[in-house]
């Protein structure tokens, strides 16, 4: 590829930018994985036992992250290949679709626990609360493990979703401890059900927020918070520019926003003096750090005084 020219002008940020995001460690993950896919069993069994739809709900949810936690960890890794022939800007994207597909599957999950609850609202169900109690107990504390360990890197999509998940798991514990003490000194059984929804509609909110996220990012569409128009306007308005076409701005991972335009100037002259004028612009209103710009400019026509070329007779 050939060094770029003053007449178009490609901006990446700084020197030491590549096009592929830089995805963070996939420790945390890997960590995630065998905690959480281990102690799905273990709570399976109890749930089993115990007759507790709160257990088992949490069992089916763990089991679920671990799939989503591991697609997750196999999103991280492959989002470091570099750069290539056939994805000019990598493959940090991998990572946007696996948080798209984990925050899908959670919808999944909170369906499955809504519905098995309406069944045991209408007919209740013998629940061993000492047993689930000290079961939810234990994995409380793994699914705190995990969460401190996955909230370290909160700037990435993916990882983030994997929290979500997480935040599920504990949650789902916290309700399966309350149930299993109440049914334990006697309270009702429809405790147990009840609980498992309200930890399902938690669950719901945090993943729509994922799925708007990533269907943003999938979409091409405007980064949120930033104002396209303004944009449009801000650039308008350096010194030298005429107008602004063919503009388009839009995120290539969350946290990354790009954008590309024509930009038709008076003097093609005084193209650098605008690039630079409208990097910083973008830079420091709108957090956009790879830009690409292309000038035209206002072709004069042949004055009426130039010497016409001679023909050859």
């Amino acid at each position: 590829m050939s060094a770029p020219n003053h007449f178009g002008e490609h901006e990446h940020g700084d020197s030491a930018y590549t096009h592929q995001a830089r995805p963070h460690g996939a420790q945390p993950l890997a960590i995630a994985v065998g905690l959480t896919l281990g102690y799905a069993f273990i709570e399976l069994i109890g749930g089993l036992w115990s007759g507790s739809l709160a257990l088992l709900a949490d069992a089916g949810h763990m089991a679920t992250d671990s799939a989503a936690l591991l697609f997750a960890l196999a999103a991280n890794i492959i989002a470091r290949r570099p750069v290539s022939d056939r994805h000019s800007f990598g493959l940090a994207r991998v990572e946007v679709i696996a948080a798209f597909v984990n925050a899908l599957a959670m919808l999944g999950v909170v369906a499955w626990i809504f519905y098995e609850a309406i069944d045991r609202l209408r007919s209740p169900v013998p629940v061993k609360g000492l047993g689930v109690f000290v079961i939810a107990g234990i994995g409380l504390l793994i699914n705190v493990a995990v969460a401190w360990a996955l909230s370290k890197d909160r700037d990435n999509v993916n990882t983030r979703a994997a929290f979500i998940h997480v935040l599920g798991d504990l949650l789902g514990s916290v309700a399966a401890i309350a149930a299993g003490l109440i049914i334990y000194f006697g309270g009702p059984l429809v405790a147990d059900p009840l609980l498992s929804m309200f930890v399902a509609a938690l669950i719901l909110r945090s993943t729509f927020g994922v799925l708007r996220e990533t269907t943003f990012v999938l979409l091409d569409s405007v980064p949120h918070g930033v104002d396209y128009r303004k944009v449009g306007l801000s650039l308008a308005q350096i010194p030298g520019v005429l107008s602004v076409h063919d503009l388009h701005v839009w995120s290539m991972v969350p946290g990354r926003s790009a954008l590309s335009a024509h930009v038709l100037v008076d003097d093609i002259e005084r193209w650098p003096v605008v690039l630079h004028q409208a990097r910083h612009i973008l830079r420091r209103d709108f957090k956009i750090d790879h830009i690409t710009l292309q000038p035209e400019w206002l072709r004069k026509e042949p004055s009426e005084a130039a010497i016409p070329l001679r023909r050859s007779s």
